[in-house]
């Protein structure tokens, strides 16, 4: 447990560092946060208070939903809020079109990196995953059907927002999933109980818009 907890901190920490990445780089954020930005801008708020509020109000969404936070879950509404304030507070905007292409991808690749770490702990999704995955529970329609409607959504009302869509937004769409596949295999702690003949990490791990 003590190398899951630290594990878990270190992973949603470095997860709230590369939405500020992305938010530097000027070039698109994460789906979740182009309605995390829109909001923060109409309410004149930080990212990472309204990434918290809204983590909250998706929580309150399980309780119908009969679905449990576990510790992550509450961790990653707490940490990645604090973080993600902490990583703008102290890094300043950039100019250069090939330093806000550099933080582009680094925002990308850390945010793999932040989501295996903390999917291998196996101590609770995020707000986000746990609605997606209760979703598909109750409906029966499949991940990607039920993913991609909730992103789409809330993608759209950040845009009317005034949250920024581009293309490090696209890019992260279609680069996420692959990398953190490569990774959670080299972060994935296992449990007692677990069948070593089988593998721990699944196929196609959830892989979160905003934790």
């Amino acid at each position: 447990m003590p190398r899951r907890l630290v594990q878990l901190g270190l992973g949603l920490a470095l997860y709230g560092v590369s939405m500020g990445l992305l938010v530097r780089s000027q070039l698109g954020v994460m789906p979740w946060d182009v309605l995390h930005q829109g909001i923060a801008r109409r309410l004149d708020l930080s990212l990472g208070l309204v990434t918290g509020i809204v983590g909250l109000l998706v929580l309150l969404a399980w309780i119908p939903l009969r679905e449990r936070p576990g510790i992550g879950t509450v961790a990653n509404v707490i940490v990645i809020s604090v973080a993600v304030d902490a990583t703008l507070a102290v890094l300043p905007a950039v100019d250069a079109l090939a330093g806000r292409i550099g933080l582009g991808v680094a925002g990308i690749v850390l945010n793999a990196l932040a989501t295996a770490a903390y999917i291998g702990v196996r101590l609770g999704p995020g707000p986000r995953d746990g609605l997606m995955t209760a979703l598909v529970r109750r409906t029966r329609f499949s991940v990607r059907v039920i993913r991609t409607s909730i992103e789409v959504l809330v993608v759209l009302v950040g845009v009317v927002l005034g949250g920024t869509l581009g293309v490090a937004t696209v890019l992260y769409a279609l680069a996420i999933g692959p990398i953190t596949q490569l990774l959670v295999p080299y972060l994935v702690i296992h449990l007692p109980g677990d069948d070593p003949a089988a593998s721990s990490v699944p196929e196609t791990p959830p892989i979160p818009a905003t934790a």
